[in-house]
């Protein structure tokens, strides 16, 4: 980007982190929003919170739940900005909610259950194969993510002269 105004760019590159953002926040909180309403609510396995009451539990999930929503809502709402624009960039779009969803259940998995244990996926059963099973899910969305990311990047425009 030598010495290149913002004007000189197609619409899609100038828009390019944003797209990627929207798709980020988005696939984040879809992700955590699946996780609540499958695991917590649905299923029962576990609360987000899990070293306390019942009660307690079940506030961190509403917490969980909240903090979800608003990253789900956020990146729509950057969406429909980039839409509007005519800038929306599908498959970039993508490659972010794939990274921001595969981000989040890696640190979930890795940093939420082993580190600071604040809950498992599940009790009571052999948690090898679900942790493998989530972790590696996690891995290949964020790498499926950053190939798509990879791909969408914007190219550099050199100036003549």
């Amino acid at each position: 980007m030598l010495n290149a105004k913002k004007a000189d760019y197609p619409i899609a590159a100038r828009y390019a982190a944003r797209n990627l953002w929207s798709g980020f926040l988005f696939g984040l909180g879809l992700i955590a929003f699946i996780d609540e309403t499958v695991f917590h609510q649905l299923l029962h396995w576990h609360h987000f919170y899990d070293k306390g009451t019942t009660k307690l539990g079940l506030v961190s999930d509403g917490f969980f739940h909240a903090f979800s929503w608003f990253a789900t809502i956020g990146g729509l709402f950057l969406m429909a900005d980039l839409r509007r624009r005519n800038a929306w960039y599908p498959l970039r779009w993508w490659g972010g909610i794939l990274t921001g969803a595969g981000i989040f259940q890696l640190y979930d998995g890795i940093i939420q259950h082993k580190l600071f244990q604040l809950h498992q996926i599940r009790y009571t059963v052999n948690l090898l194969p679900y942790d493998l099973t989530w972790n590696i899910t996690a891995l290949v969305m964020v790498l499926v993510g950053m190939l798509l990311l990879f791909r969408t990047r914007p190219i550099k425009i050199k100036e003549n002269g």
